[in-house]
């Protein structure tokens, strides 16, 4: 199927690891010209299509947007794909003012920064796409270890909402993707870990997190590639119709419609 991508420059954050990676590879086939930024490249900040950036940071996000324009010559797709948590476990009373910052810091703000400096090309354009990678958190929060992420995703949903609606008259399509558990290189880990205190192996690992998530009807996490389908979807021409719309990708993990 020709998803109609072939020469489009499109920016995908976090590009190097898990659902970011396999999206910059998979728009990549389709013949887009892709630029991932992320801290550091696993193999390399010399790496082909790759620019080193701290979207954590104010000056990050300004210098990866400058590398933009730089580098492909203009933007037409966003794809927000940055995001996680290092918050401690242990509830409410856990989380200090340092620890809500930092999920600020990096589930909403790159997304905001980015937009307000790359926006106006694709407005002067009358073009352009944007993707934010949420997460079913946002419906779905873990109270023990993932409060102030969720948090921060849900405003992130309600900002991408708020934007679509600005901006979509004026020919910028806006929409959310909001995966559940995906098998990413962090989940793996995170299920090894888990396998190791309880005394069993990976899949017991697995099934451990499908608990807490209070089941996936599936009866698998979803892989990145399958995310970075929908993605690519959601981006092509074959989408143009989209705009202002969450799509979530998780394996049924949501019990209501």
């Amino acid at each position: 199927m020709d998803f109609g991508l072939k020469g489009k420059r499109i920016l995908v954050s976090a590009g190097t690891r898990g659902i970011g990676a396999a999206t910059a590879a998979l728009l990549r086939e389709l013949g887009a010209n892709v630029m991932a930024v992320a801290r550091s490249h696993p193999d390399g900040d010399g790496a082909p299509g790759f620019f080193a950036a701290d979207l954590s940071t104010t000056e990050g996000c300004a210098r990866a947007a400058a590398a933009v324009r730089a580098q492909l010559g203009g933007i037409d797709v966003l794809v927000h794909v940055l995001g996680g948590s290092s918050a401690p476990a242990g509830g409410f009373a856990a989380l200090g003012e340092d620890a809500w910052q930092r999920e600020l810091n990096l589930n909403l703000f790159p997304a905001v920064r980015l937009d307000r400096a790359l926006l106006p090309d694709m407005l002067a354009q009358g073009a352009g796409v944007i993707v934010h990678v949420a997460s079913i958190q946002h419906q779905l929060p873990l109270p023990e270890s993932t409060t102030a992420y969720a948090a921060a995703k849900a405003a992130l949903v309600t900002y991408s909402k708020s934007l679509s609606k600005e901006v979509s008259p004026k020919g910028v399509r806006v929409v959310r993707v909001s995966p559940g558990w995906v098998e990413t290189e962090a989940a793996v880990a995170l299920a090894e870990r888990l396998a190791a205190d309880a005394g069993t192996d990976y899949a017991g690992g697995k099934q451990v997190i499908m608990r807490a998530l209070g089941g996936i009807p599936l009866g698998r996490p979803a892989k990145p590639r399958e995310v970075a389908n929908l993605i690519a979807f959601l981006v092509s021409p074959l989408a143009a119709a989209i705009t202002g719309s969450e799509h979530v990708i998780d394996g049924g993990t949501v019990p209501t419609a």
